[in-house]
């Protein structure tokens, strides 16, 4: 249909439309519109977007996941139409919950929030131990971590996976990044972290900015 625009696609993603979201990335790459172009010229935007409104307070957690499981979803119909190495254009981040802590709500949301931002993501789930974290970053040759605690017993380990980052000669190579309610600016730069993100929006500005890749649309 030719009414149907890369504007109205990010209209969707804000809006959370499933459904309709995803009737229309069809429709798009349908009539011949790039899947590159599709992912920078209309989901990303309305991801952006929803991180801005975030970051603004003007809209909250439930409304940035549903668009974020829209963008999910409108993802997985373009993958298959994206050349080798697209999907990732930022680079690689092995998120996860550290050991000894099962939320992961808050880090699921950055997760995908992430992948909406261009960056492979590798979501290794909760309960992490440090010695799970390192192997998968060199596994997929990550350069960013994201720690997630939302327990204050357990946001040491954060210090730990350092340590050990430090200790397999990889802590130059990988920068990273902590976050959940217990975690503040303080104590990442206590434990040696590159970043604190304090929501979601946060986390996505603050991995673009330690991968110099803020610029990339």
């Amino acid at each position: 249909m030719g009414s149907d625009t890369l504007g109205d696609l990010s209209q969707l993603i804000i809006a959370g439309d499933g459904e309709a979201a995803k009737a229309l990335t069809a429709r798009l790459l349908a009539a011949g519109v790039g899947a590159r172009e599709v992912l920078d010229g209309g989901l990303m935007p309305g991801m952006d977007t929803v991180g801005a409104r975030m970051k603004a307070g003007e809209c909250f957690i439930p409304e940035v996941l549903l668009s974020a499981r829209t963008m999910q979803a409108c993802l997985e119909l373009i993958k298959p139409h994206l050349a080798a190495g697209e999907t990732a254009q930022r680079g690689t981040i092995v998120i996860g919950t550290v050991e000894g802590d099962v939320h992961d709500i808050g880090k699921n949301l950055v997760a995908m929030m992430l992948e909406g931002a261009g960056f492979a993501v590798v979501n290794v789930g909760t309960g992490v131990t440090p010695a799970r974290f390192v192997a998968t970053v060199t596994e997929h040759q990550a350069t960013v971590i994201a720690m997630s605690g939302l327990l204050t017993t357990t946001i040491p380990k954060m210090g730990e996976t350092i340590a050990l980052l430090k200790e397999a000669g990889l802590r130059d190579a990988v920068r990273v990044m902590v976050g959940g309610a217990p975690v503040t600016e303080s104590f990442a730069a206590e434990i040696g972290a590159d970043a604190y993100g304090a929501n979601a929006a946060a986390a996505v500005e603050q991995a673009k900015r330690l991968t110099g890749t803020g610029a990339v649309a």
